[in-house]
């Protein structure tokens, strides 16, 4: 019989067994004392605890740590309150180092250097008299899931990972043997600069041939999740799985749609459709059998969240969710998701299976649309456009977006913004690698793409022009996934080559042709249309050498 938890109790909290105590070890101890030297003897190891235990932990070991008002526990990061792409490094070694795509976004670590950086988060690690560790799994297909052991120093990174992984059941958990992949995550200590190739006290790692990654100098939660992503970006497509970073849904007859967008363009507003069941809303997987959720969980925004605009995710935040350096009343312990103090990344994850209409497991069939979102802040991107499979290709690799005024410091102009797939941090290969996949499988299962552009209608943003109404572009979905648009006629757009259509139900005609939506003069309009090609020209010459003539002719001409 278990003895029950009671408060003041010398037994002290349920799982805080003193360091030393038991006669024998757990499979897990034994793993981290073999491959990491993680001393049990000295050091209290907490595998898969509850929820609540690590609301305890956290509460009572980690300064700063709330409860909201909503059950939510809130945490804070420190210093780094969002990702260190500049400190990303991959380990340059024989058995991948001619598949990475080398450059700014995947730069070079040596292998000697990354065994320093891990002594150095295990010597730290050891000093701590309590680890927390979780086992779970990235990807809901048992076919291609990938099993991710999580060591970090903070309960609120394992609660954070315990959402944002695919959670075990204790069966799967008894079975668990060796993962496929470790997180080391010693983010409360530095990094020490004046190691060969490092840029300042942040260095987040990733080994490939040793299943690895460090993490140092960072106590931003999100580098774990974008780290699991980095390596399903290189582990799927050798599997022949397509990894996209993507949100994805489902309509009543099992139409699958996948969304492509950059920040501030709607991806998960309009990936969030009542009518719909949400696959997911970041990371995906697209295999010969259909669509898979990478993730577990949810890892929303919260800045100026409210339960008017955005019901499923405000009330999403409960007991076991994770609020990130969020502000709240000092008494009431209520949020105020408009206070930007700390930080405007202000984010919470919480499980998947908190959203009323979470299809579980979250897989999909093959999809049926892929809508590429964009914001345009020059008025010349059409509101829809239909791609041919090369454009597709094209438009994928060039991931463009526009930055407005307000959306970051500094930023008081429309500002370009070009992320290869819509996710160039996390890229591992050459883009046209999953371009191509990407182009190979709408061909296979006869998927139409779509571009949106979600931004400025009739003129520029700073010259007067008109965001595109809300309620339009959720009638053009509501005519992509009932198969309507499809069946229209199309006019083909100058210098893009795009296919708009002549007509929609409940858009007026006039806003689907940029240049007959232009409110200024046409010298200004062809200035702008001429303006934004120049520029996808000039950011696609880095993709040229390996990108295919195709996809290449596919973009605009001028």
């Amino acid at each position: 019989m278990t003895i029950g938890y009671r408060p003041g109790s010398p037994n002290g909290r349920p799982g805080s067994s003193r360091p030393g105590s038991p006669s024998t070890h757990t499979k897990v101890e034994e793993d981290l004392h073999t491959m990491a030297g993680i001393d049990y003897d000295k050091v209290t190891i907490k595998h898969n605890p509850s929820v609540a235990v690590l609301y305890e932990e956290a509460l009572t070991h980690e300064f700063g740590t709330v409860i909201a008002s909503s059950g939510a526990l809130c945490s804070y990061s420190g210093k780094k309150t969002g990702r260190s792409p500049n400190d990303k490094r991959i380990v340059d070694e024989e058995s991948t180092e001619k598949d990475i795509w080398w450059g700014p976004v995947n730069t070079k670590m040596s292998e000697r250097v990354f065994l320093i950086n891990r002594e150095r988060a295990i010597d730290y690690l050891n000093t701590h008299p309590r680890l927390y560790v979780f086992d779970g799994f990235a990807g809901w297909d048992p076919k291609y899931r990938k099993k991710i052991r999580v060591i970090a120093s903070r309960a609120y990174h394992v609660l954070f990972m315990r959402n944002m992984l695919i959670r075990p059941t204790e069966q799967e958990l008894e079975d668990f043997g060796t993962p496929d992949f470790t997180i080391f995550n010693a983010g409360e200590f530095p990094a020490n600069r004046y190691t060969t190739g490092m840029t300042s006290t942040t260095s987040i790692s990733i080994n490939f041939k040793r299943h690895e990654m460090v993490i140092l100098g960072s106590e931003y939660a999100g580098e774990m999740k974008k780290g699991v992503f980095t390596v399903m970006h290189y582990l799927m497509p050798k599997a022949g799985v397509l990894s996209l970073h993507s949100s994805a849904n489902e309509g009543p007859n099992g139409d699958v749609s996948l969304f492509f967008g950059l920040s501030g363009t709607g991806k998960t507003t309009l990936s969030a459709d009542p009518k719909r069941r949400l696959i997911g809303d970041d990371e995906h997987c697209w295999s010969d059998t259909g669509i898979f959720n990478i993730e577990g969980g949810c890892y929303a925004k919260c800045i100026d969240l409210s339960a008017e605009k955005e019901p499923e995710i405000f009330n999403a935040i409960r007991f076991g969710s994770v609020l990130e350096n969020v502000v709240l009343h000092s008494e009431t312990r209520e949020v105020d998701y408009e206070d930007d103090f700390l930080t405007e990344n202000t984010r919470c994850a919480y499980p998947i299976d908190y959203i009323p209409n979470a299809k579980i497991p979250c897989m999909g069939g093959h999809p049926k649309n892929i809508i590429l979102l964009t914001c345009d802040a020059f008025g010349v991107i059409p509101p829809v456009s239909k791609l041919t499979a090369n454009q597709v290709m094209y438009h994928f690799i060039s991931g463009y977006t526009t930055k407005v005024a307000g959306t970051e410091d500094g930023i008081v102009e429309p500002t370009p913004t070009f992320s290869a797939c819509f996710g160039a941090p996390f890229l591992v290969l050459h883009p046209q690698k999953y371009a191509t996949m990407l182009a190979d499988k709408m061909s296979q299962h006869a998927a139409d793409a779509w571009l949106i552009n979600t931004g400025w209608i009739g003129n520029s943003a700073k010259n007067g022009g008109k965001r595109c109404p809300l309620k339009y572009t959720r009638a053009i979905l509501d005519a992509i996934h009932d198969g309507t648009l499809a069946q229209t006629e199309f006019e083909t757009y100058d210098v893009f080559g795009l296919m708009i259509p002549t007509a929609l139900n409940g858009v007026p005609d006039s806003f689907l042709h940029p240049k007959r939506a232009w409110q200024g003069s046409p010298d200004d309009f062809d200035a702008s249309l001429q303006h934004v090609a120049a520029m996808f020209m000039e950011n696609f010459k880095i993709f040229k050498d390996e990108a295919s003539p195709e996809t290449c002719q596919a973009g605009p001409k001028v």
